[in-house]
This record gives C-alpha cells, sequence and structure tokens, in this order.
C-alpha cells in the first residue's frame, strides 16, 4: 500500500514509564512513516512529559493529573488526534516493523469495518498467542474466550477475517466511526470497556475484525495469577454492568439468575475457603454498585 493516510498512536502510561519508553522504541522501526504518536500520562505523577520529551521529541505528551482509567485516559488522546484511524496500544506492548500497513490497509478495503486488532503474541515465550480473534462474550455468563489462545504461532492464524470482539490491547478504529458512536465508555474505568465498545460499534453497522498479517508483542503475563482487591473488584462489577448494557429480555433476566445461582455462591464459598476476605468484600462492594447505579447508558461523544 503505496498512500498512508495518518495514524494517530495512542498509548496511556500510569507508573512505567521504562516500559512505555520500550514501547516507543520499537515504534521508531516500523515501516509506516505517517503517523503521530500521542502518550496519555495518566495521573501518574512521575514527570514522564519532561523524561519522554528529552528522548522522543516527536511524541505528544498529554498529562492528566488524576487516573481517568483505562477509557478516560484514551479518550483524552482521542480528543487531541489528527488522524485518519487511531491506534490504540497499551503501553506494555511492543510491535512488528510491519504490523501497520495490513491494519490499515483491510480499513482502506472496507468501510464496512469499524475496529480491528492484529495476532497478539505474549512476550518472550517464543510464540504463544494470547488472541488470534474472539468467539465474544457469553450473554449468559459474562464471560469471553479467546481464539488460539496459548498457542504456538504456526503461521495457522494469519488469515484476515470477521470476529466478535477486538482486544484492547491493540485496536484500530477509524475517527470517522469514533465520531459517530462514541468514545470509549469511561463507566467501566478498567475491564470490559473496549468489548462494550466492540458492541457500540456492532449496533452502529459497523464489522469487528481480526487481521492476522499484523503482529504485536504483549507483555502481559501468560499465567492468570497477579491477583488484587481492585483487579476483583472490576472485573466483577464489569461483567454485570456489561450485561445491563449489551442484554436484553429473556438473556438478561437469565443472565442475572446465573449470577445469582452460581456466580454469587460459587465465589463468596471460593474466597472463604481461601480465607480471601478482602478479595470478598471487593466482590460484594462490586455487586452492590449494580444495584444502587441505575442509569449506565452514557455514552462519550467526540
Amino acid at each position: 500500500m503505496d498512500f498512508q493516510p495518518l495514524v494517530s498512536i495512542i498509548s496511556v502510561n500510569y507508573k512505567q514509564a521504562a516500559i512505555t519508553a520500550q514501547l516507543l522504541d520499537s515504534l521508531k522501526n516500523i515501516s509506516y512513516k505517517n503517523v503521530e504518536i500521542i502518550i496519555v500520562d495518566n495521573g501518574s505523577g512521575e514527570s514522564l512529559k519532561k523524561y519522554l520529551k528529552e528522548l522522543y521529541p516527536e511524541v505528544k505528551v498529554i498529562v492528566s493529573y488524576t487516573n481517568l482509567g483505562f477509557a478516560g485516559g484514551n479518550n483524552l488522546a482521542i480528543k487531541e488526534a489528527t488522524g485518519k484511524y487511531c491506534m490504540f496500544l497499551n503501553n506494555d506492548t511492543e510491535v512488528d516493523a510491519g504490523f501497520l500497513h495490513p491494519l490499515v490497509s483491510v480499513f482502506e478495503q472496507n468501510a464496512a469495518i469499524g475496529i480491528a486488532s492484529p495476532k497478539i503474541i505474549y512476550f518472550n515465550t517464543r510464540g504463544l498467542i494470547q488472541y488470534a480473534g474472539s468467539d465474544g462474550i457469553n450473554k449468559y455468563t459474562g464471560r469471553g474466550s479467546k481464539i488460539g489462545h496459548l498457542q504456538k504461532d504456526e503461521g495457522q492464524f494469519d488469515e484476515i477475517r470477521e470476529t466478535a470482539l477486538a482486544h484492547g490491547a491493540a485496536m484500530l478504529v477509524p475517527m470517522a466511526v469514533i465520531k459517530e458512536v462514541g468514545m470509549l465508555p469511561e463507566l467501566f474505568f478498567l475491564y470490559y470497556e473496549e468489548h462494550d465498545w466492540c458492541e457500540m460499534i456492532k449496533r452502529a453497522g459497523y464489522k469487528v475484525f481480526y487481521v492476522g498479517k499484523s503482529t504485536i508483542f504483549h507483555k502481559e503475563s501468560v499465567s492468570v495469577g497477579r491477583e488484587s482487591t481492585l483487579k476483583t473488584y472490576y472485573i466483577t462489577r464489569n461483567r454485570l454492568l456489561f450485561i445491563r448494557r449489551n442484554t436484553k429480555g429473556f438473556k438478561f433476566f437469565a443472565s442475572i439468575l446465573f449470577f445469582i445461582l452460581f456466580s454469587i455462591p460459587a465465589n463468596t464459598l471460593k474466597f472463604l475457603v481461601k480465607l480471601k476476605l478482602d478479595h470478598l468484600a471487593s466482590f460484594y462492594k462490586a455487586l452492590f454498585w449494580n444495584f444502587t447505579h441505575f442509569n449506565v447508558s452514557s455514552v462519550q461523544k467526540l
């Protein structure tokens, strides 16, 4: 593809200046040259702007003095972006030099696509796949599943195809779609916001695509450890929030029934047996939030 429309590459930093610098180092080597890079310092208080300006003077740094969450931080950058496309990258990713061309090319050839993600490989794992598309979120349980997860990448997922959900670690979205549909839903703060955004984009008539000819590398741990009460709270809260915003009728009542009959007893027992009373408190705090917040249909318009 000879024509290169401007792409705004956006990443949010929270107390990980060195990790963010590694992403920027990898972006220096990309073959797609018509880009602007916007980094949001999301309430980290680590003088990121000064640090990055000395090393990467071409990068635009936006400082938020409060942590706006994943959605809020990215939305701050969207308001400053001037590209035809916005490329959202987690700051703990590194990219293949040719990752951007295939993504942009897919959009340039098909105006029906509203959001797309590349193949995502776990960093330093000799090719273990994190994401090669998605089967979507189960409307009853609120749980999702990724295609190809933990398989060794041997080119078996190099195709380009429609998929259920993009992956928040790497998403390309046309600015025109963002203006039509709205920005990332800030109500979630952390977890599930990109899934909800995909549903918003699909309801507007666009498709979600997986582009296997594009690859990025994600430093997220392969293990499912790294538990925290914050994660317990937001995963629980936002699973229910996602269901409330994206299901209706019988499916909605079935999913709530599943939560009451299975999720609540199972998680209560799990945290009690493991004596994780702080996680149990976070779990019930998340449930309480959903029972006390009734208007959850907000949209952040650009």
